[in-house]
């Protein structure tokens, strides 16, 4: 995990307890598809399979999810959001996400771009799924 002073992995230049860190322990609903997708992306910058999960739209959840402990997801880029306000019902959210090989892992850093999709209802947003972009 990282310590509340420490800045949040979702690049918005805040500490992870003033971002992800409430919405990662439930204590705050996600106000928007864009927080939500920040979230999600420190959850895997983080290994916090659990709140990827529990943000997941039942529709196109998996039963389970087991992380790359050999990337490390490292930058986050928010190209573009569509809806997806404290208003909305739905929600896009486009982005590229970096990652790069662990000290243990092979591989090569790359990036992530992905239009994800988001819904509100019940239980706040949740991603429903995405497509990826070049």
């Amino acid at each position: 995990m990282t310590s509340s002073s420490s800045r949040c992995p979702c690049c918005s230049g805040l500490t992870f307890e003033e971002c992800c860190g409430p919405v990662h322990r439930g204590e705050r609903a996600a106000a928007t598809a864009e927080q939500l997708m920040r979230s999600r992306f420190s959850a895997f910058a983080l290994g916090d399979a659990d709140h990827l999960l529990r943000s997941w739209h039942r529709s196109t959840r998996p039963d389970r999810l087991e992380l790359d402990p050999d990337v490390r997801w490292y930058r986050l880029d928010v190209l573009a959001t569509s809806a997806g306000g404290p208003f909305d019902a739905t929600g896009a959210v486009e982005f590229e996400a970096f990652h790069r090989p662990t000290r243990r892992g092979d591989g090569e850093p790359g990036s992530l771009r992905e239009l994800s999709r988001f819904v509100r209802g019940d239980e706040g947003w949740q991603y429903v799924d995405g497509d990826l972009r070049g």
